[in-house]
């Protein structure tokens, strides 16, 4: 099977967002690989003038994943641009990072690529007077497994042996695993380089996840933990940092969402799932699995579960969801307008009509529906 994974993300990204029924997410990275919308900022302005301000004013302050920055960015400037006086501060600090500033009631709204944990929601009950913190879920999509290996274009590995190079257990590219599942593949004898993330993650707590439950005789570490456990490695920060790491850096590999393999022109690893052909990252192949997620949160809580170990034909296992967290209750007076009229319009039809153009796709219609339903009751 030829798979081509370097030079056709982009076209693979785009062709995905016709996919009905997916939660994809194909551009989820930093400032350096955001576009400009494909009419010239047109759809900004014609989503500006539907937006409902519903009494929004003042500043509203949000911070956690970089998953969603190019949407947050699109979804802030339209929103401003139809609420006179309104500033919406987001800042991209990585999920941990956004989590503790919710807890900590610096932030109203934080982005996260996993849901709360247990002792995050108890934490949420501190500042949420009443309430308590929910995972209100807006887009997801695939973790790339990138590397740079000169004459190999089309890697394939499965679990076991990535949970073994992540954790120095395999070293070497010619390592009998890696040659098993690539035959006729030149794979030098070189040293591995393998690149995590020195920042708290919930990029680096999907891949724990899917590590733990597709590979559980060789990854032992807690899959809730949102820093990187394994010893060994080379630690980068962020999903930028770890791109760059790879992209610069003969033989080696590391993770990200899949906007910085395509805009970094990095090549990605297909895995093969038990399914009857190993399995690309590509936004439509996580539309496969990420569609099938069930909600396991109660209440107003919409945390979703994945199968990271489906071996369905076509699906691929290591997703992400980005859940915008707020408080169900206990939210302060002076910007509760702000936050619903905000959310209201990233979860509406309008909010997930233009991320199109930033290479989004919008969310399963029954998952937005519940969305809907829960934002206008935020107290």
């Amino acid at each position: 099977m030829k798979l081509s994974r370097k030079n056709g993300l982009r076209a693979s990204a785009i062709g995905a967002l016709v996919v009905s029924g997916a939660l994809v997410l194909s551009a989820c990275g930093s400032d350096n690989n955001s576009e400009p919308t494909k009419d010239g900022g047109k759809s900004a302005s014609a989503a500006a003038s539907n937006i409902k301000c519903d009494g929004a004013k003042g500043q509203l302050l949000a911070a956690g994943s970089s998953a969603q920055k190019n949407a947050m960015d699109l979804w802030v400037k339209n929103f401003q641009a139809a609420c006179a006086g309104v500033e919406v501060n987001y800042q991209a600090i990585g999920s941990g990072g956004g989590i503790t500033k919710f807890t900590q009631g610096q932030v109203a709204l934080a982005g996260s690529d996993s849901a709360l944990k247990d002792e995050e929601v108890a934490a949420s009950q501190k500042v949420c007077k009443g309430g308590k913190g929910i995972n209100l879920p807006m887009v997801g999509g695939p973790i790339a497994i990138g590397y740079k290996l000169n004459g190999v274009d089309n890697l394939v590995l499965d679990a076991p042996t990535l949970a073994k190079i992540f954790d120095a257990k395999i070293t070497k590219w010619n390592d009998e695993a890696i040659a098993r599942l690539n035959p006729g593949a030149k794979l030098p004898a070189s040293t591995i380089q393998a690149f995590h993330r020195s920042d708290e993650s919930g990029t680096t707590q999907n891949l724990g996840k899917y590590l733990s439950t597709a590979a559980a005789a060789d990854w032992k570490y807690d899959p809730k933990t949102k820093s990187w456990p394994a010893p060994g490695g080379q630690a980068a920060n962020g999903s930028a940092g770890v791109a760059t790491a790879v992209k610069g850096a003969e033989g080696s590999i590391g993770y990200f969402e899949l906007s910085y393999a395509t805009a970094n022109q990095i090549s990605t690893v297909a895995i093969n799932t038990g399914a009857s052909a190993p399995v690309a990252a590509t936004t439509e192949n996580a539309s496969k699995a990420v569609a099938a997620a069930k909600v396991k949160g109660t209440g107003s809580d919409l945390a979703l579960s994945l199968d990271y170990a489906t071996k369905a034909e076509g699906a691929y296992p290591i997703t992400l969801v980005t859940y915008e967290i707020a408080c169900d209750k206990g939210n302060k007076a002076d910007t509760l307008p702000t936050l619903k009229a905000f959310l209201n319009y990233t979860a509406g039809e309008e909010g997930q009509k233009v991320l199109s153009d930033a290479g989004y796709a919008p969310l399963p219609a029954e998952i937005a529906a519940k969305v809907r339903e829960i934002v206008p009751t935020l107290s």
